[in-house]
């Protein structure tokens, strides 16, 4: 991809300031959307095909198209960056080094929908980040592109920064709201949904950082270029966070709809020191584990589910073929189990019942009619919890007992892992002779 969009700011230097910003064409687009309607904005995001990037990748457009157009109450704008799924680092990128082009995308979203405030609420760990948002919220202020009278029209917009607890569960869009409430970050039970009853109970937009950031560029070149650069259904360039046993990890920009092997061999330089592929994980933690023979599968929502799996967040993590898949399936149950807010029976129990007996498993303690009961644990929460967090551990948990069973069945058989403990840094064929020696 040659010319660069949500990353072009990235190396930079002071990308991140507000003179570098404008000197770029920002807030260009702003002024450009102040002499747009309402519903012009909105069609064109619709023929942008942008898909939300948070993980849902519901069309931004239509999404939009259910914010009440009147309320008694003040509308509310949420930017969820509270990136917390393991495998997943894109949005920080956005917020520490183009954060301009954020608070951007929040203006031009608020004036199209009428919202009165916007509260960006990041993971707390990402203090950077906020340091980063605070300070470009600040120069934008003071030049008149938020508060009061914005670029003298009659539109009023504040933004905010606010650090979440650093709780997994506040990455979810109603126990976000809570959290911003003040409250514990459970999610609620929907209907009603954040559009209508949001933050203080007024109607929400809730939109994932990169969404947001990808406004200005489809404001200023239109819904039908942006959808040019992707697939049916799936628009616009995207960032992709590569990591894993590869030559060079890393953010990388594409279009929607670029192969898992482009991504992989073109990007991220192939496999670590030569070492075979045994599986990757296409958006993030909760995704159902790939195998190898399905790398031409395109990076879309709806292709990715037709070769098995999700496209979650676009963060692709690569495995070489000594990964133990048990040890992996235990440690993402270990981190839903303890991130689960512990509302729903069936996520509370159930992960910890599966944590118990995927590590009994991995110990060498493990029976072959475990491997049933853990289909039957995944069968008992999917589908049986008020958010998606009992299925972001079933979901994968199941993928790695179907497709690795007999990897499972050799940790039973031999009464313990035949794959050893190593550094990432260590070379693919120490870590070869290790699992060698081990059988």
């Amino acid at each position: 991809m040659e010319e660069l969009f949500l990353s072009r700011n990235f190396k930079i230097e002071n990308g991140h300031t507000l003179p570098v910003y404008e000197s770029g064409g920002g807030y260009q687009r702003l002024k450009k959307a102040l002499n747009m309607d309402s519903a012009t904005i909105i069609d064109e995001v619709k023929k942008s095909n942008l898909r939300g990037r948070g993980g849902a990748g519901f069309p931004t457009g239509v999404k939009w198209g259910f914010m009440p157009k009147e309320s008694e109450l003040p509308k509310y704008l949420t930017v969820n960056a509270d990136e917390g799924e393991p495998g997943t680092f894109k949005d920080r990128y956005i917020m520490e080094l183009d954060p301009h082009l954020l608070i951007e995308g929040c203006i031009i979203t608020a004036w199209t929908l009428g919202l009165r405030y916007g509260y960006i609420y990041v993971r707390g760990e990402l203090q950077f980040a906020i340091r980063r948002l605070e300070a470009a919220i600040k120069e934008a202020y003071a030049k008149g592109y938020l508060g009061q009278k914005i670029q003298g029209k009659d539109f009023d917009f504040d933004l905010y920064v606010h650090p979440s607890g650093g709780a997994y569960i506040c990455g979810e869009e109603t126990g976000m709201i809570e959290g911003l409430e003040g409250k514990p970050g459970q999610p609620r039970m929907k209907p009603p949904f954040p559009a209508v009853v949001g933050a203080f109970n007024a109607p929400t937009l809730v939109n994932n950082v990169e969404t947001i950031a990808a406004i200005p560029w489809i404001i200023e070149r239109g819904g039908e270029w942006w959808a040019s650069m992707g697939i049916e259904k799936n628009g616009g360039p995207k960032l992709y966070g590569l990591s894993g046993h590869i030559k060079k990890p890393g953010v990388y920009e594409a279009p929607s709809g670029v192969s898992v092997r482009e991504l992989l061999e073109d990007y991220g330089g192939g496999m670590l020191d030569g070492s075979d592929l045994k599986g990757y994980i296409p958006g993030g933690s909760s995704c159902r584990v790939m195998l190898p023979d399905t790398l031409d599968a395109l990076m879309g929502f709806e292709s990715m589910r037709e070769a098995g799996s999700s496209l979650g967040t676009g963060c692709i993590t690569f495995m070489d073929h000594t990964t133990c898949m048990v040890r992996i399936a235990g440690r993402l149950a270990h981190f839903y189990h303890h991130e689960s807010c512990g509302q729903c029976t069936p996520c509370r129990e159930g992960s910890g019942w599966a944590t118990k007996v995927l590590d009994q498993i991995e110990n060498g303690n493990g029976r072959m009619e475990d491997l049933d009961l853990l289909l039957d644990i995944c069968d008992n929460i999917e589908g049986n919890t008020i958010c998606a967090l009992g299925d972001s551990i079933s979901i994968p948990v199941r993928s790695y007992v179907e497709l690795f069973t007999q990897e499972f069945e050799d940790h039973i058989r031999r009464k313990g892992c035949p794959f050893p403990a190593w550094s990432l840094r260590s070379s693919a064929s120490t870590r070869a002779e290790a699992v060698a020696g081990a059988e």
